[in-house]
C-alpha cells in the first residue's frame, strides 16, 4: 500500500465557531505535512468529524452525522474529535466503524491523525486526557488554504475553557479551566489572515471575555489588533460582566471594532440566575446592555436565553418575558434546557433539590420566547429599510437564468440579500460595498441594491 493512498483528509464540524476554528488549524497541520484536503464528495482516506456536546440534540446530531459518514463512506478512516469525545468516549466507541476518538487537547496532536491513517492501530483508538490537566492552549484559526476563494470571514481563537462554572454547562468538564493565547501569537496570526486576504476577524473562545496572559487583558488585545490590515474585528459571545465602561468605550472609538455583542442572558430571572449560579442579576444585565446601545452607535445586542431550567416556576419564566420585552435587543437564541451529566445541575434534579419543568409547558415557554424573539428581530431591522449600510459580501448562488443573489453582512451582523447579474457577482464577493437597504420581508431578511 503505497504512502499517498492515506493523504487526503475531510473535515465536518459541528457546534460552534470554536471547533469550526479548531477544525481549520488541525487541517492546516495536515497540509503542512503533506495531507491534502477534500471535500467528503471528493473521497477522503482520512474523515474528522468535530462533534459538540452542549445538549442532548447536539450529541444527537452528533452521532446521526457520524453514522450518515460510515454509511456513505465506508472506505474511509472515521476520527471522531472534540466535546462529545471528551464527555462519552464510551459511547462513540461502540459505533461500528468509528476508528479514533480524540478528546479537547488530543485532538491536536497530529500524529495521532498519521497512526490512524496508517492502519496499524487496532480500533477503535480512544485517547482523552482528563480536562483538569488541560494547561496549554492550542490554537484554532481559519485556514488561508480553504478551498473557497470566499475568504471574508475569519475565526481566531484567543482563548480556550472556563472558570465560571454555572451549574448547567459542561465546558469545565469539556475543556478544562480558563487559558489564554499569547497575545503575540494572536497577533502573528491575525496578520497572516490579512495578508491571506480575509477582511474580517472573528475573535472565538469559550469566555473571551475572561481572556489574561501575562497581565494583559482583552481591551489591551484589542488595541493591538487595531494595527491588522482587515475592515473588521468582531467579539463573538462574551459575557455580561465582561462588558465594562473600559470595553464599551474602546469599542465606541473604533473604526475596525464591529458594534455587535452577543452576550448570553440565560434567564430573566433573578431566582433561576442565582440557581444557575451566573456572575449578575438581571439589574445587572439590563444596565450594560444598556450602556452599550446607548454609546456605541448601530449597536446591535444579541443573546442566549434557556427555558424549563429545573425549578423554573410560571413567575419567573414571565419574569423573563417582561424583562426581554423591555431590553433593546437585536435578536434571541432560545434553547431548552438539557440537563448533562456530571453537572452540579444533574445531581440537583437526581437528588430531587430542583424539579424539572413538564415538556409540554417547556414547548409553550419556548414557543412564546421564538415569537417575541422574531418580533425583536423585525423591529431592530425595520429602522435600517431606506438607509445607506455598508455590506461584506460573502456569498452567492443562481436565482434564475442570469440573476444571482448575493449576501452579506453588515458591522452590526444583519444579514443583506442583494439580486444582481451572475457576471458581477464574483465583483461583489469578498468586498465591502455601500448598499440601499430597500425592504424588510415576512422572511426577516433585508433586501437592498449595490450603489456603487
Amino acid at each position: 500500500m503505497t504512502d499517498h493512498i492515506h493523504k487526503r483528509v475531510a473535515a465536518v464540524t459541528l457546534g460552534c465557531k470554536l471547533n469550526y476554528a479548531e477544525t481549520s488549524s488541525i487541517l492546516d497541520d495536515l497540509c503542512q505535512q503533506g495531507w491534502e484536503l477534500r471535500s467528503i464528495e471528493e473521497g477522503a482516506d482520512l474523515i474528522i468529524v468535530h462533534t459538540c456536546a452542549v445538549t442532548k440534540q447536539a450529541e444527537k446530531k452528533s452521532r446521526q452525522k457520524i453514522r450518515g459518514i460510515i454509511r456513505k463512506n465506508p472506505a474511509s478512516r472515521i476520527a471522531v474529535i472534540g466535546c462529545y469525545s471528551q464527555l462519552n468516549p464510551e459511547v462513540l466507541a461502540s459505533i461500528e466503524g468509528v476508528d479514533a476518538i480524540l478528546g479537547s487537547n488530543d485532538k491536536f496532536n497530529i500524529q495521532s491523525y498519521n497512526d490512524i491513517s496508517s492502519g496499524t492501530i487496532v480500533s477503535p483508538f480512544v485517547k482523552v486526557s482528563q480536562a483538569d490537566t488541560f494547561r496549554e492552549v492550542y490554537p484554532g484559526y481559519s485556514l488561508p488554504a480553504a478551498e473557497s476563494s470566499d475568504r471574508t470571514r475569519a475565526f481566531l481563537k484567543i482563548q480556550d475553557g472556563c472558570d465560571y462554572g454555572c451549574a448547567y454547562c459542561t465546558i469545565p468538564i469539556a475543556r478544562g479551566g480558563s487559558r489564554s493565547l499569547p497575545v503575540a501569537r494572536i497577533v502573528e496570526r491575525a496578520h497572516i489572515m490579512a495578508s491571506s486576504g480575509y477582511r474580517e476577524i472573528v475573535l472565538t473562545g469559550v469566555n473571551i471575555g475572561d481572556y489574561r496572559y501575562e497581565g494583559k487583558v482583552l481591551g489591551d488585545l484589542l488595541l493591538k489588533l487595531e494595527d491588522v490590515n482587515v475592515s473588521r474585528i468582531r467579539i463573538s459571545s462574551i459575557e455580561p460582566d465582561c462588558i465594562d465602561d473600559e470595553l464599551i468605550s474602546l469599542v465606541a472609538g473604533s473604526e475596525k471594532i464591529v458594534p455587535h455583542f452577543h452576550i448570553p442572558l440565560q434567564s430573566g430571572s433573578d431566582n433561576v440566575l442565582k440557581a444557575m449560579r451566573r456572575r449578575y442579576d438581571t439589574a445587572m444585565y439590563s444596565s450594560r446592555v444598556k450602556n452599550a446601545v446607548e454609546r456605541i452607535a448601530d449597536c446591535a445586542i444579541g443573546t442566549d436565553v434557556i427555558v424549563g431550567y429545573p425549578g423554573e416556576t410560571v413567575d419567573d419564566f414571565w419574569q423573563m418575558y417582561r424583562f426581554l420585552e423591555e431590553l433593546p435587543l437585536a435578536y434571541l437564541h432560545v434553547f431548552s434546557c438539557s440537563v448533562r451529566p456530571g453537572t452540579p445541575l444533574a445531581r440537583q434534579v437526581a437528588s430531587h433539590e430542583r424539579t424539572p419543568v413538564e415538556s409540554g409547558e417547556i414547548a409553550r415557554r419556548y414557543a412564546a420566547l421564538i415569537e417575541l424573539g422574531r418580533q425583536k428581530e423585525y423591529q431592530f431591522k425595520e429602522r435600517y429599510t431606506g438607509k445607506e449600510c455598508m455590506v461584506l459580501f460573502e456569498a452567492s448562488r443562481p436565482v434564475t437564468k442570469g440573476i444571482a443573489q448575493c449576501s452579506g453582512y453588515t458591522p452590526n451582523y444583519l444579514r443583506v440579500l442583494v439580486e444582481t447579474d451572475q457576471g458581477v457577482q464574483q465583483t461583489l464577493t469578498g468586498n465591502e460595498l455601500p448598499v440601499f437597504i430597500e425592504s424588510l420581508g415576512d422572511d426577516l431578511n433585508l433586501k437592498g441594491r449595490v450603489l456603487s
